[in-house]
């Protein structure tokens, strides 16, 4: 029992650390488009579309580990472009890593009859700072009785807790049909994001996705409809790899579905998402349209559900024409957009 709480006393401590070097991964993607692939940006019917999404991750844990992305992007339809404007956020551990994103999006469409092609690039500024006061180190840690309150560390406190750096995202996307893949790189540059004076530069991750949109009833019309979308995603970092699997069954404006994540390592599962997503005003002649999606994830790793109590996500969406828009009623049933 004594083990087992230091190790979890550990990880609490120690996860900033490791964390430094890896970025976080959403299990609601599909309400955080344009972080999964600047290819995304401006592909939605619509004029203009608002995504949010925040993640409570191992909410059992007593420390914060929190993740926040926001955007807003346009549809540029006469210039065969997008063009959006993304914030994320990420609290990590009980030192409160933070990192502060903001970038602007940009994607150039080619279109067809029942194709559609874009490429993506996105760059913006990151901010990284970390608390140093409130890291515990190993001189003052017990190994019977864990931390000891009040102690100080003899550790050498590094001069910079803060950094500024430039970050550049690319990604590609094809819908074709009822089919979308997609594939994105995200720190292109590989920014230095040390903190202790060492270079550490952060690792290209790479992302894939497909999609697959099922139609259940012949000839129904699409966003009334009845689904079932099989979806796979995969995350690659440095030597560390994740990948999700699953399948939506949508009806009309509701939509549930279940995933199976695995870390694509040694430590083998990693958890089963469960997933609900409510579309409000959904057949209004202007596109209009509400999202509200809620998700949990329920640990199968080593670090058990028992610990962890799991990781929960809410996320909103938001997309319409504008009035008089020269777009509105242009949509394709031969291409398809509305995957989830």
């Amino acid at each position: 029992m004594m083990m087992r709480r230091m190790k979890l006393l550990m990880l609490v401590l120690i996860m900033p650390l490791i964390s430094l070097g890896q970025d976080h991964i959403f299990s609601q993607f599909y309400n955080a488009p344009i972080y999964l692939n600047p290819a995304l940006t401006g592909q939605f019917e619509g004029d203009i579309r608002f995504n949010a999404l925040y993640r409570n991750q191992w909410s059992g844990l007593a420390s914060d580990f929190s993740y926040m992305s926001a955007s807003a992007d346009l549809n540029l339809h006469k210039i065969n472009s997008g063009l959006g404007l993304i914030f994320n956020r990420s609290s990590e551990g009980t030192a409160y890593l933070t990192k502060n994103n903001v970038a602007v999006s940009y994607s150039y469409i080619i279109g067809g009859d029942d194709f559609t092609l874009s490429f993506g690039l996105q760059g913006g500024i990151t901010n990284q700072k970390l608390d140093w006061s409130k890291l515990v180190f190993g001189d003052q840690i017990d190994l019977n009785q864990g931390y000891i309150p009040g102690s100080v560390s003899g550790a050498e406190r590094p001069s910079v807790d803060s950094r500024f750096y430039f970050d550049a995202n690319a990604g590609a996307n094809l819908v074709y049909g009822k089919f979308m893949l997609g594939a994105g790189m995200h720190h292109l540059n590989r920014p230095d994001e040390s903190l202790s004076g060492f270079q550490s530069k952060l690792p290209i991750r790479i992302s894939g996705n497909l999609s697959y949109k099922l139609s259940l009833i012949p000839d129904q019309y699409d966003r009334d409809g009845t689904y079932l979308i099989p979806s796979v995603v995969v995350y690659k970092q440095q030597n560390v790899m994740s990948y999700s699997f699953g399948t939506q069954f949508k009806y009309a404006g509701i939509n549930a579905g279940i995933w199976f994540r695995n870390d694509g390592n040694s430590n083998g599962n990693d958890a089963v998402v469960f997933s609900v997503i409510f579309d409000i005003f959904n057949r209004r002649t202007n596109g209009e349209k509400f999202r509200l999606g809620i998700s949990h994830d329920a640990t199968t790793s080593k670090l058990n559900y028992t610990n962890t109590s799991g990781s929960t996500e809410i996320g909103i969406g938001y997309e319409k024409y504008f009035p008089n828009s020269s777009n509105g009623g242009r949509a394709n049933g031969l291409r398809c957009y509305d995957f989830y």
